[in-house]
């Protein structure tokens, strides 16, 4: 045997009889490669997307114990047939749920992060007896013993997460781009595709709106020291390999321009200046499982004035972040503004913080564009502006312009999601 290979198909990659074959196909081509195959599929198409659609046909606020219930069965659906079809192929194959699988999580229904993976239940076994498995993704069984789902994109964290407790010697994410670009390919034509990304900066691309990997899925890659090669499902090219810093050979000042038209920002307008009032708002959000992303909080200039906190989450949170704050804009007497219309763009590269100068020629490529910036969030190898979202893909062009990122030649490979 050549080693152990975890191989993960997205919505795209199993949404018909064909594609599935297909799928089908490539991780039988693995195994008759010599390898062990472990595969994770997600639900197909837009299966999900009817799943929640079906539940509010029924419910204006579904339980989210019921919600993962539910959602979870997506995925089941596309490693039962990929294994029928495999098993046509002459091969031995076993399909498993999450739970079977051993994904244990936390109890944070919709959104549940993985505490741990015991492979040795099921896996392990099932490799031993020749057969490929195929393992349901986005889902596992909490501390409770409750069904729970990992959150958009949750296929990748069950990916890495198996990769890393059967010591895979890679995580191939099959997907429909060829590879992870320096911007998006519908915004920005010229995109070129990147052979390598280190795990920091795939980090903030993803968190700040580069939706090839999920965030979580990176995060976990870089703790566990998971290499990813994400590529192609359609076509056997190269994609893009995510590895340590310390394995890559090169440090370009700028990467790539991600953005994301998902976001909302939420105001406390007149909050007591005193101490504990940010501690009181994030805490509250925290409760709430709502995740935000940048926060401003505004010093007021003189002693009697009142406070202003701002921060944004993705749109779909908006409604619980402002339900979570809102004992606390009673207690107070604080206006609490929403405005759903916002979009964030931004730069990522190891090699900026060596280089001064690059946070004033993002901001005055944006100002010659005429585009307002709302909010700035940076760390050493991001810089992030919150702008109107009818102004993000100007916003785009205009940086990949600026700091000469397109490709030399032709148009990239990309298929659009």
């Amino acid at each position: 045997m050549s080693g152990t290979v975890v191989m993960k198909f997205g919505g795209t990659s199993v949404a018909d009889a064909v594609r599935i074959k297909r799928a089908a196909a490539r991780i039988v081509a693995k195994r008759e490669a010599g390898f062990r195959v472990v595969a994770v599929l997600s639900a197909r198409g837009k299966e999900t997307d009817r799943l929640i659609a079906d539940a509010f046909e029924v419910s204006p606020a579904p339980h989210p114990r019921e919600m993962d219930m539910l959602l979870s069965t997506g995925e089941r659906v596309s490693c039962a047939l990929a294994a029928m079809a495999i098993h046509d192929m002459g091969h031995k194959v076993m399909s498993l749920t999450g739970s079977q699988a051993g994904i244990v999580t936390d109890t944070s229904h919709t959104k549940a992060r993985i505490l741990e993976v015991n492979p040795s239940l099921r896996i392990f076994k099932a490799l031993d007896e020749g057969n490929i498995v195929l393992v349901a993704g986005f889902q596992g069984v909490s501390t409770a013993k409750d069904v729970t789902t990992l959150g958009r994109g949750g296929s990748d964290t069950t990916a890495v997460a198996l990769a890393a407790a059967i010591d895979a010697d890679v995580c191939e994410i099959y997907t429909d781009v060829a590879g992870v670009f320096n911007a998006d390919p519908r915004i920005v034509p010229l995109a070129r595709k990147l052979d390598v990304v280190s795990f920091d900066e795939m980090l903030e691309m993803s968190a700040s709106g580069a939706g090839v990997l999920q965030l979580r899925s990176v995060e976990y890659a870089r703790n566990h020291g998971v290499r990813i090669h994400c590529r192609s499902s359609f076509d056997d090219s190269e994609g893009t390999v995510v590895l340590s810093e310390a394995d890559t050979t090169q440090t370009p000042v700028i990467t790539a321009v991600t953005h994301s038209t998902g976001e909302a920002r939420v105001s406390l307008i007149g909050l007591p200046n005193t101490p504990g009032i940010a501690g009181r708002v994030t805490t509250a959000l925290a409760d709430a499982n709502v995740g935000v992303d940048m926060i401003i909080q505004n010093e007021p200039a003189t002693t009697d004035t009142q406070a202003e906190v701002s921060f944004t989450v993705t749109r779909e949170d908006m409604h619980t972040a402002v339900g979570a704050l809102h004992p606390i804009a009673m207690e107070f007497g604080t206006e609490l503004v929403t405005d759903e219309t916002m979009g964030k763009v931004s730069i990522v590269g190891a090699g900026m913080k060596f280089h001064p100068g690059v946070a004033a020629k993002v901001f005055g490529t944006l100002g010659d564009a005429g585009i307002n910036i709302h909010m700035i969030s940076t760390s050493p190898i991001r810089i992030s502006c919150v702008v109107p979202g009818d102004d993000v893909p100007d916003a785009v062009r205009a940086l990949h312009a600026a700091f000469d990122l397109s490709a030399p030649a032709t148009p990239s490979e990309a298929t659009p999601a």
